[in-house]
């Protein structure tokens, strides 16, 4: 190749950037996923308000001390309940409604949305 021109390894790096930029920017947006373990430090430092989307049923069948009830199937009318720049921690039984809840949530403005990734099927702490 001449000098100064494109080759394979000049090109690698800025490859491997484009192919990071495209699989972060596929993945969930606005949003930010953790554990349990994670969940509960950020609910002891009280860092978040904690928003359980399951069904008032398995919401009484036990719960995160001091949660709020909105389930997923309600949570777009009820929106003007919460307060757009306010931390929220989604939780539902395994996962996949607090994701649901989650897009709802940053689709409609609120930044500071966590995502409880296996729910409470995976909370190993206090439950009232």
């Amino acid at each position: 190749m001449s000098k100064g021109g494109f080759t394979l390894k000049k090109l690698l790096p800025f490859l491997a950037l484009f192919l990071v930029l495209v699989l972060t920017a596929c993945g969930n947006e606005g949003y930010r996923n953790v554990s349990s373990d994670e969940a509960k430090k950020l609910i002891d430092n009280k860092e978040v308000v904690v928003l359980d989307v399951r069904t008032p049923e398995e919401f009484q069948s036990g719960h995160i001390p001091d949660a709020t009830l909105i389930p997923v199937q309600e949570l777009e009318a009820r929106l003007n309940e919460l307060k757009k720049n306010d931390p929220y921690l989604v939780v539902c039984r395994s996962g996949n409604r607090s994701v649901e809840a989650s897009e709802i949530l940053t689709s409609k403005g609120f930044k500071k949305i966590f995502n409880m990734t296996e729910g409470m099927n995976a909370w190993p702490f206090e439950i009232e």
